[in-house]
């Protein structure tokens, strides 16, 4: 037992060091900019200043490393949504049932058609034709940015599924127009051969039970961004046909979030989503240098307007039209819900990003339309603002 002396002057606690107080202070933020996904904009915000502050230094920078983070790092992000899309959509996963993606894939096909008629309207009305090839960047919906938003208003509801379906079909459909970057008139028997023999070992370490993820990525994907390169294929999708090869299991309401296990293969995958921000991070900083007094223009409206407002208002009347012929909207949703969805799903931002340097040398076209794609972040404000105007979950009370 304590004596009276020792309750009365109890030992003084030492103060942590400086340099542990620093360590943990460092390592809060750190987790904090994971955790919200916050660095990508973190890098945009960097490259910007420093494209109008210092433009000589950033662009020695950032044009001989942006190959190897566009053509390569950005093979992890891809391969990292495909490993979500693919449990999500198994049996028992959060998008596992024609009721809840045949109206979200309505709404994609909206809001594909409001976005890009709207964007093709302004560049014609306005003699700037020489835009209309950026036409596929206003159907980018940045799925990570969307995600969040709809977590902070409807956390593990029915949105969360229906909008990340929605983005899914919606990138889709951009991926496979912007994939081939280099069309070739006849197939390289080189390329097909190394992907027919990655997806082969792909297939033979999965009926050997391999359960650690790095064979697969070191040797199959390896020889599929080869194949993909040779066969003028854009490599950062090379990691796509491998992925459903690795094991899975049913994710439900909250995409990136780790099953609650130790299996082997999701912890490299928790490893890799760590890296994969840190990618993001280096993408937003060698692609979102713009200098702003002559980086925008009408491409930059254009674009934002299409994102802003033509997507959402397609996603709406093809949401009502889908309702109309006797489909259903998902449970806990209505059309409330629809709406916050809608101008969720406006931000472009990672997948606009990734699409303009896939599409677009560097040039003004590109730098209007890189502007255009960062200032369509403000849909995520609009989606939360729309929230609390409708009284949305959190909102409700």
């Amino acid at each position: 037992m304590r004596s009276h002396a020792a309750a009365a002057h109890p030992l003084p606690r030492h103060p942590l060091p400086r340099h542990h107080t620093r360590r943990k202070g460092g390592h809060y933020v750190f987790a904090m900019l994971i955790g919200r996904f916050l660095l990508l904009p973190l890098g945009a915000v960097i490259a910007l200043v420093w494209a109008n502050t210092a433009p000589e230094s950033y662009f020695g920078f950032s044009v001989p490393v942006r190959f190897f983070v566009n053509e390569i790092g950005m093979a992890l992000f891809f391969a990292l949504i495909t490993q979500e899309i693919v449990e999500a959509l198994m049996p028992g996963g959060a998008l596992h049932s024609w009721r809840r993606w045949s109206v979200a894939l309505a709404g994609a096909v909206g809001g594909i058609v409001g976005a890009a008629g709207v964007f093709v309207a302004i560049v014609h009305y306005r003699y700037e034709t020489m835009l209309t090839t950026g036409w596929p960047i206003v159907c980018a919906i940045d799925i990570a940015a969307a995600y969040y938003t709809l977590k902070t208003m409807l956390p593990r509801s029915g949105a969360l599924p229906f909008a990340l379906l929605l983005g899914i079909a919606t990138d889709a459909f951009g991926i496979l127009v912007i994939a081939p970057r280099h069309p070739v008139l006849s197939s390289h028997a080189g390329g097909v051969t190394l992907l027919v023999l990655a997806l082969g070992l792909a297939a033979l370490l999965r009926m050997m039970k391999v359960r650690v993820f790095w064979p697969y990525l070191g040797v199959c994907g390896a020889l599929a961004w080869v194949a993909f390169y040779w066969e003028g294929l854009h490599p950062a999708f090379a990691l796509v046909p491998i992925v459903p090869f690795l094991r899975h299991e049913p994710r439900r309401l909250d995409l990136f979030a780790d099953p609650p296990d130790d299996d082997a293969v999701h912890h490299f995958e928790h490893e890799w989503n760590t890296a994969v921000q840190l990618i993001l991070f280096l993408f937003g900083l060698v692609n979102a240098g713009v200098q702003l007094p002559g980086g925008y223009d009408t491409g930059t409206w254009a674009l934002l307007v299409a994102a802003l407002v033509g997507r959402p208002l397609g996603i709406l009347v093809a949401v009502g039209a889908a309702v109309a012929v006797g489909l259903h909207l998902p449970r806990q949703i209505g059309w409330r819900e629809i709406v916050v969805i809608a101008l969720a799903s406006s931000t472009g931002f990672t997948i606009a990003l990734f699409f303009a340097t896939g599409i677009l040398s560097n040039g003004p076209v590109l730098s209007q339309l890189t502007v255009g794609a960062l200032a369509t972040s403000v849909g995520a404000l609009l989606a939360l603002g729309a929230g609390r105007l409708l009284r949305v979950g959190r909102f409700a009370s």
